[in-house]
């Protein structure tokens, strides 16, 4: 009997081992998962950061352009009108004049198609 106590005290200490073994790999392995975890997570931000700051880039030198586009635009506006007033000026008082002399100075004249019946 001794010896059968013996025998179940081993077995009792043998799967004592065996089961502190598994919970030690079990361990390592949630801690390897834990460490990869991070890692992907690393990565990631690291990728997703390195895309936003494409992007940012990209859409600047987009944008940049569209906002020297309509600065651009704004100043040949600018310009346009300040010719378009100026000519104005230049020629308001010929044009009025011509229209006048054109509306006052009344010459009545046979139509070229006319024809006389007489």
């Amino acid at each position: 009997m001794a010896s059968q106590s013996q025998g179940i005290q081993q077995l009792l200490q043998a799967e004592k081992r065996a089961k502190d073994k598994l919970e030690e790999a079990k361990k390592r392995k949630n801690k390897r998962l834990r460490q990869a975890k991070e890692e992907a997570t690393a990565d990631i931000d690291q990728y997703k950061l390195k895309r936003e700051t494409d992007f940012r880039r990209i859409q600047t030198s987009i944008m940049g352009s569209q906002g020297n586009l309509a600065v651009k635009i704004e100043e040949q506006t600018t310009e346009k009108m300040q010719a378009y007033n100026s000519n104005y000026q230049k020629f308001k008082e010929k044009v009025v004049k011509e229209l006048l002399e054109l509306a006052y100075d009344v010459r009545p004249e046979l139509h070229k198609n006319f024809k006389n019946k007489q």
